[in-house]
């Protein structure tokens, strides 16, 4: 029986590799860079799945693919994909979930105690030769103790925070669409409000939503204007969650005290005026970017590919809609 063969958009870990070569033929873009998605469409003609990193799957790359049955996205995002090309086509569409939580908890976490206590700040004035002797007012942040942390969106990554803001002694209110339950609540230490009180009373507002139609701008000028002259936002969830216009306006003129961002608007771009503020700190994207965490990713996503072309139901299945096909 000729087995089906697969695309993966860019490396992965040899194991996941192996995995799925194990039972499909595989193809594999050898450079870690995003296709286009004039070549994915190339590359996936005559593929019946496809396993896609950081890649656009677009719904030309769909059409174009007439035998393609799923497509495995390694993330818990899935914004990259127009999953609603796919469901018309009956094709399955996966993510990993669960298995990024901790890593994204933990960037999320860093990024507030790096704008906190002004870390990136003050290695570069080192680094620079500007510390010539230990003086009283250097470099003064402020604590984490005792202040509010404002969770928007309590899901996986929103609770994992919460309960790294325990440890901390912080203070910690949510709003999410979905509520865990009370005893989750009182296991968290966190308490349920309004949006508009989250963002009033926030020291630090940490996102953690996906992208969707409802979350694109999610906050913009309105949201700052409410969040507090000395509160710092957080963002390791999608960069459109974010106006980032906006938010350059309410650092420049300092309606806010400072950004700590993973993510942005129009990546891999970024506002040149983000680069040139010292209250704010930036990296690559990077949220779940640990050789353990990347490695998990992409053993879910072999998973989750393989069940689907065998005609199970993939463990982590985004269009649940789309019948199963043996």
């Amino acid at each position: 029986m000729e087995q089906p063969r697969v695309f993966i958009t860019r490396p992965l870990p040899p194991a996941a590799v192996e995995r799925i070569a194990a039972h499909c033929s595989v193809t594999m873009n050898p450079e870690d860079i995003r296709l286009p998605p004039a070549q994915v469409a190339e590359a996936c003609r005559e593929v019946e799945g496809l396993v896609a990193s950081g890649t656009q799957v677009t719904a030309e790359v769909v059409e174009q693919a007439p035998r393609l049955r799923v497509v495995s996205t390694v993330g818990v995002g899935y914004d990259n994909i127009d999953v609603p090309a796919c469901t018309r086509r009956g094709i399955l569409v996966t993510n990993t979930p669960g298995v990024v939580t901790e890593a994204t908890a933990d960037l999320a976490f860093g990024l507030l105690m790096c704008v906190a206590r002004r870390l990136v700040e003050a290695d570069r004035y080192v680094r620079e030769g500007h510390w010539r002797h230990w003086t009283w007012g250097c470099m003064w942040g402020t604590d984490l103790v005792g202040k509010t942390l404002g969770i928007l969106g309590l899901g996986r990554i929103g609770q994992a925070v919460a309960r790294r803001a325990r440890g901390f002694s912080m203070r910690t209110l949510y709003y999410s669409l979905d509520r865990p339950t009370p005893e989750r609540e009182r296991e968290l230490g966190a308490q349920y409000v309004d949006r508009e009180t989250l963002l009033r009373e926030a020291d630090f507002l940490s996102l953690h939503v996906p992208l969707t139609p409802l979350t694109h701008h999610l906050v913009s000028s309105a949201e700052l204007n409410l969040m507090k002259p000395t509160a710092f936002l957080i963002n390791t969830s999608r960069g459109k969650v974010v106006e980032e216009a906006a938010l350059v306006e309410a650092l420049q003129s300092k309606r806010i005290a400072g950004a700590g961002l993973d993510v942005f608007e129009f990546e891999p771009q970024i506002h040149s005026a983000l680069l040139a503020l010292p209250n704010v700190v930036v990296t690559p994207h990077m949220g779940t970017a640990t050789g353990e965490t990347r490695l998990a990713m992409a053993m879910l996503a072999a998973e989750n590919l393989l069940a689907g072309l065998e005609g199970r139901r993939p463990p982590n299945l985004v269009n649940p809609e789309v019948e199963i096909r043996p």
